[in-house]
């Protein structure tokens, strides 16, 4: 695995057209926490990539015709789970691509062997302050964390959640720096982790 949660300085690496046929019929898929950045970050590195972003949540709440947050409140999370494995299952068919997947989206086993077998992982790790001052933004669109304590269900959803992410082959930091520096930092990262040869251009993790 590759971790580049502390590459701050200017690092070359091929451009992203010779990074994409590496991949052949792999996804990059996004895992970590809510909060962490996957659909704003995801959609940029998409577009540097020149492939489709597509956002695992949004294709569940087509596929059921209703937000997260009614699918939890009407199905429970039992529920939810099942169709989202189902979901991801079939998005990991249609690579190359960048595909953000839902804070609790490793939970499941089949789903872990199929980002395995059919993707490059990527997990985006934040800090439990960073996840917070997110987090509390948008709290009411976060099922999972409406609790009496919303920090202390976050600290607990981390301690389960963080070994299976930590499975992931390449650990990218989300710190509050534009989101830009960050898709240079996983295009870093890529670029190793596929021994793409050396291109002209440079990009800089700033």
């Amino acid at each position: 695995m590759i971790d580049l949660a502390l590459q701050n300085g200017a690092m070359p690496h091929p451009t992203a057209a010779s990074i994409v046929p590496l991949l052949g019929r792999r996804s990059i898929v996004l895992v970590g926490m809510m909060g962490v950045g996957k659909s704003s970050i995801g959609r940029r590195l998409a577009a540097r990539l020149a492939v489709p972003f597509v956002d695992a949540d949004a294709e569940i709440e087509r596929a059921a015709g209703m937000s997260i947050a009614d699918i939890f409140a009407r199905h429970g999370e039992a529920d939810f789970r099942s169709g989202e494995a189902r979901v991801i299952a079939r998005l990991l068919e249609s690579g190359p691509q960048v595909l953000a997947t839902g804070g609790g989206a490793v939970m499941n086993a089949d789903t872990r062997v199929a980002i395995k077998a059919k993707g490059i992982s990527i997990w985006l790790r934040a800090e439990f302050e960073v996840l917070m001052r997110r987090i509390s933004k948008r709290k009411n669109e976060r099922p999972m964390l409406l609790t009496a304590d919303p920090a202390a269900t976050l600290r607990q959803l981390l301690e389960v959640r963080e070994p299976l992410y930590a499975q992931a082959d390449i650990t990218v930091d989300s710190r509050e720096v534009p989101h830009d520096a960050i898709v240079s930092q996983i295009l870093n990262a890529l670029a190793s982790y596929l021994n793409a040869p050396a291109g002209p251009a440079k990009e800089a993790a700033k």
